[in-house]
């Protein structure tokens, strides 16, 4: 079993893991990295599709062509995508034509998301395409006994597996990303029952989301950020104030309780941007956005526009779900505090970020000028109305009890917010660095033997 750490182990995202086993090589995640595409954009002034090239100068995609040096590239059976966050899916579209015989696995909902973004980018690809249902199995090589399975997981988005790939040489296990969420307000809990199972015929290699092995906690249950939706809406009674949320649009989850609280403000809800047109719908053909009746939903610019002025003139008769909790260019939040629309922010109104900043520094930045912006305009900003999708030490303590792999390999964050994983491994857990812990950088190739 060997292992190449194509991306996602030096920053979080453009996340991509090869797997090589005898002959085979199966591929975990294709995704984008996202600061320096919104630093193209934003510097360019536009949003569309670029080429491979410009993709690789910028390093927005993963560096896959060390596959080719390894002889890896012609081998790749199967490319499994564990969910439909960006940074998992985002790149496959430009790197999938590198792989025509690998077929795509994804569930429903990941591979809707996908093809709205083949759709949008104007892509077709070769590759076979695949529908997998939690907790199922594939057979990738009878010869061998090669063998897919997609354990269900929770994180911040739904149809979220875990991938374990069974073989002669034991199970790779790839654990980006996930929160242990007892309490799911969609979909199920996660499959402790099986994870145990695993653990117990012996898992080989573990790749596991460490973005927040620094934190000692166990992550709050989306239940959390339920009621933490349900309270601060509650505070929002001026009906002459205009009335904006902002969240991440691939979190369905979320994106429901603000539709069931929100009506209790009496207001008409209104989705506008692009992301979250695409997200719903994704959602809803798959069967998992029950509040679809419930919205109106605008996605390109004009139709915002016109709507923003209806906004301004009778302030208090929306509530407005809205792109932008990253203060992203172009986003609308980002769009509206510019004053780039026909709506103008004014005292007493009132922003709800159910989000927290991902903690990148062009994030970080934007998110703090945005902050100030509205605290000068007097808006009432409530922030933070948020769980996160990662575990925390205690989550990642927990999965490697159940798993028991013989080796770890931290992922999805930079080398320092990696570390406190192996020390985890290390220092409580039995393993030993450089050997059966292994704090990777992008492009490694490990040998396990």
């Amino acid at each position: 079993m060997e292992v190449c750490t194509v991306g996602g182990y030096e920053e979080v995202g453009k996340n991509m893991t090869a797997v090589k086993i005898g002959e085979d090589v199966i591929i975990f995640d294709a995704g984008v990295f996202l600061p320096p595409l919104i630093k193209l954009q934003e510097e360019e002034h536009r949003q569309q599709a670029y080429s491979v090239k410009k993709l690789r100068n910028i390093e927005a995609i993963p560096n896959d062509l060390i596959l080719d040096k390894l002889g890896w590239t012609n081998k790749v059976k199967a490319i499994v995508i564990s969910h439909a966050h960006l940074d998992h899916v985002g790149g496959l579209p430009y790197l999938a034509d590198r792989y025509p015989n690998a077929t795509i696995f994804g569930t429903p909902f990941t591979l809707e998301v996908l093809n709205s973004i083949l759709e949008d980018e104007k892509i077709t690809l070769r590759n076979k395409i695949q529908k997998v249902e939690a907790d199922s199995q594939c057979m990738i090589n009878k010869k061998t006994g090669l063998k897919l399975e997609f354990v269900r997981t929770t994180h911040s988005t739904i149809q979220c597996v875990f991938g374990a790939l069974h073989s002669k040489e034991g199970v790779f296990f790839y654990a980006l990303d996930f929160k242990f969420d007892n309490f799911p307000t969609l979909g199920q809990p996660p499959n402790y029952k099986r994870l145990k199972e695993l653990g117990k015929s012996g898992v080989k290699t573990l790749v596991v989301d460490s973005l927040y092995s620094g934190t000692d906690r166990r992550t709050a249950s989306e239940r959390i950020a339920r009621n933490l939706l349900e309270d601060a809406l509650s505070y929002v009674r001026d009906r002459k104030s205009a009335l904006f949320v902002t969240t991440f649009s691939s979190h369905i989850a979320r994106l429901k309780s603000i539709v069931e609280f929100g009506k209790r403000t009496n207001r008409e809800i209104v989705f506008v941007g692009r992301s979250l047109n695409k997200y719903v719908n994704a959602a809803d053909k798959v069967g998992m956005c029950p509040f679809k009746g419930k919205i109106r939903m605008l996605k390109y610019r004009r139709q915002v526009d016109s709507f923003l002025k209806q906004v301004q003139k009778d302030r208090g008769r929306y509530l407005v779900v809205c792109t932008g909790h990253q203060a992203e260019p172009g986003s609308i939040l980002d769009r509206i505090v510019k004053g780039q629309t026909g709506f103008h922010l004014k005292k007493s109104d009132h922003v709800i970020f159910s989000s927290s900043v991902i903690p990148v520094e062009i994030n970080l930045r934007a998110r703090e000028k945005m902050d100030r912006k509205l605290g000068k305009m007097g808006v009432r900003v409530q922030t933070d109305i948020h769980v996160s999708g990662h575990g925390g030490r205690e989550d990642l303590r927990d999965l490697v009890e159940m798993l028991k792999p013989d080796h770890i390999i931290p992922a999805h964050g930079s080398q320092e917010q990696e570390k406190p994983m192996i020390d985890l491994a290390t220092t409580e857990l039995g393993y030993k660095a450089g050997k059966t812990a292994h704090l990777a950088k992008n492009g490694d190739v490990i040998k396990i033997k």
